[in-house]
């Protein structure tokens, strides 16, 4: 698979306010995909403008044409299976078949507890999001579904005429752990992963590197598990979150380097964050858009 460079835009910008061009200069600079974070809220933007994801994706569909549109990621915080698949069988017909569901297990941040409910437990989190993706996976490829699980239910609930993408939109599974790894294995088209988060502060890229590489493994073996080639699986790194992401965008040879490393070791898609000036994603603009239209051109 050949390397594909997408974005990812925070929804901090009123659409009327700088929002909508950033989506479409999104698609002018060539991106493979623009993503959007689903929070209700997010760290150190808690406090300031923060828009939904969907109604977001749902307008960036009708100010672009042929730019992959999506959430990295989802997560069952405050998400229902039933209302989600319909908003996203919607966004799959308005957009023509242009979005991927990023979907993770969800941590412990705002969103966790904003429904007024105790945060879950790690294994309450994996529980949850076995039973969620299972369910989510039948409600895009049924025309009627009733199920009762442990966390979620769904009584003859209808998705006519279902998604454009047949048999349903991609999903781009984010997991590290067993469990997840065997969801992605089972019902991704796309793995993802920031890297490991025990080296954020303190880590060398090498040492992210060996942490990727064996990322990467478990997630074959995963594959492997269930008689599924992981090379028709796409591996998606968001960046930003490893030992380089203070380096990353300063220029595009130095983009070009981080980003040739990775494919290397079995990467098929870099995510990078458009800049947010005064941010932890602050970067210099002319830089962020040369690397969006030289650095595959110069990967060869």
């Amino acid at each position: 698979m050949n390397l594909r460079l997408s974005t990812v835009i925070l929804p901090v910008r009123p659409w009327h306010g700088g929002g909508s061009d950033q989506w479409v200069r999104a698609e002018a600079l060539g991106f493979h995909s623009a993503y959007t974070y689903d929070h209700l809220s997010w760290r150190t933007f808690r406090d300031g403008p923060w828009f939904g994801a969907v109604p977001t994706l749902t307008a960036a569909a009708g100010v672009t044409e042929r730019l992959r549109l999506g959430t990295l990621v989802t997560s069952p915080n405050f998400r229902h299976p039933v209302t989600l698949a319909k908003e996203l069988i919607s966004l799959d017909d308005i957009s023509a078949g242009r979005i991927t569901l990023g979907i993770g297990a969800g941590g412990n941040g705002f969103d966790a507890t904003v429904l007024a409910q105790e945060a879950w437990t790690p294994r309450e989190r994996a529980d949850r999001f076995a039973e969620f993706v299972a369910l989510l996976d039948r409600l895009l490829t049924e025309g009627a579904v009733s199920q009762a699980g442990d966390f979620y239910a769904a009584e003859e609930a209808r998705n006519i005429p279902g998604c454009v993408q047949q048999p349903r939109l991609p999903f781009a599974v984010a997991a590290t752990g067993p469990r997840g790894l065997k969801l992605a294995a089972r019902y991704g088209q796309a793995w993802v992963t920031t890297g490991d988060p025990k080296l954020f502060e303190t880590g060398t890229p090498e040492q992210s590197r060996d942490a990727l590489r064996g990322q990467l493994a478990r997630f074959e073996h995963a594959c492997a598990e269930i008689g599924r080639e992981a090379e028709t699986v796409e591996k998606i790194l968001l960046t930003g979150f490893t030992p380089e992401r203070n380096t990353l965008l300063e220029s595009v040879d130095a983009f070009v380097d981080f980003a040739g490393r990775h494919r290397e070791l079995g990467f098929t898609e870099l995510v990078v964050h458009a800049p947010i000036p005064d941010s932890d994603f602050a970067a210099d603009e002319a830089v962020f858009e040369a690397i969006a239209t030289e650095a595959l051109a110069q990967l060869g």
